[in-house]
């Protein structure tokens, strides 16, 4: 006679059992810190591309966020807005002005660590082009062009010799066709936070850099406290030296799953 009871218990059981490994991935995937990338001027998230993979490579889950450029706020509220989606702890990435980003989102609870790619560092009440006030210019900087509505970007020229002169050709003209413009008025909105205080950081300091003073990143590197790695780039390390970044950001992804 056919029993209906047992009929569903079986399949109640056999349900949790079919859960139980997604159950299991889960938690798993809230145990292992998520990299959360935060691009810089000049770029959007598929400067990261040569990264990435090499990151997910390692079961690490990567995702890069899309800034409009168009004010300090903005940026932080898309951070924070991929901070939020991540299943568990976060290490949080920022390159160039994407350290400004990351100064003021990092202060999300979920995050554990933070690392700085030839990146700014402000300290809280400081604005971007307040951090570099004591040293020169770099080169590139003097190339920046604005358009009619006060965005700024590099003709593609400048970018091949003063952004990214340490990649082929070809992929410089792909990145001056994809970069990101950014809102002049953005280097002057102060921090009202800096999340490196309060947590570890990594710092990538870029020796042939000609967007930002390579000893204004060390400057930087050392007041903040971070363990730093110089990589013989450009401002660009994630497009010449993938390997190098993607193990930095590894260490410290490690670093913040031994803690856990």
């Amino acid at each position: 006679m056919f029993n209906r009871k047992a009929v569903s218990i079986a399949a109640l059981a056999l349900g949790m059992a079919a859960s139980a490994p997604l159950l299991a991935a889960t938690a798993a995937d809230a145990d292992q810190p998520s990299v959360v990338i935060v691009h810089g001027a000049f770029a959007d998230g598929s400067d990261w591309a040569k990264v990435i993979p090499l990151l997910q490579a390692k079961g690490v889950k990567v995702q890069a966020v899309q800034n409009g450029l168009n004010s300090l706020a903005d940026d932080v509220a898309a951070t924070r807005r991929a901070i939020g989606n991540q299943p568990g702890k976060v290490v949080l990435v920022g390159h160039s002005w994407g350290g400004t980003v990351i100064t003021e989102a990092g202060a999300d609870s979920k995050v554990a660590g933070l690392v700085y790619v030839a990146a700014f560092a402000p300290d809280v009440g400081q604005s971007t082009e307040e951090v570099g006030k004591d040293y020169a210019p770099a080169p590139g900087i003097s190339k920046l062009v604005a358009d009619a509505n006060g965005y700024l970007s590099l003709p593609a020229e400048a970018l091949a010799s003063d952004f990214a002169q340490d990649v082929p050709a070809a992929q410089a003209r792909v990145m001056a066709a994809t970069q990101g413009p950014i809102k002049a008025t953005a280097f002057a909105e102060r921090t009202t936070v800096a999340a490196w205080q309060s947590r570890p950081s990594w710092f990538i300091v870029s020796a042939h850099d000609r967007m930002i003073q390579p000893d204004l990143e060390r400057a930087m590197a050392r007041n903040i406290g971070a363990k730093v790695t110089t990589l013989p780039t450009s401002h660009v390390p994630q497009q010449s030296r993938p390997q190098d970044v993607a193990k930095v950001i590894l260490d410290a992804v490690h670093a913040v799953e031994a803690r856990n």
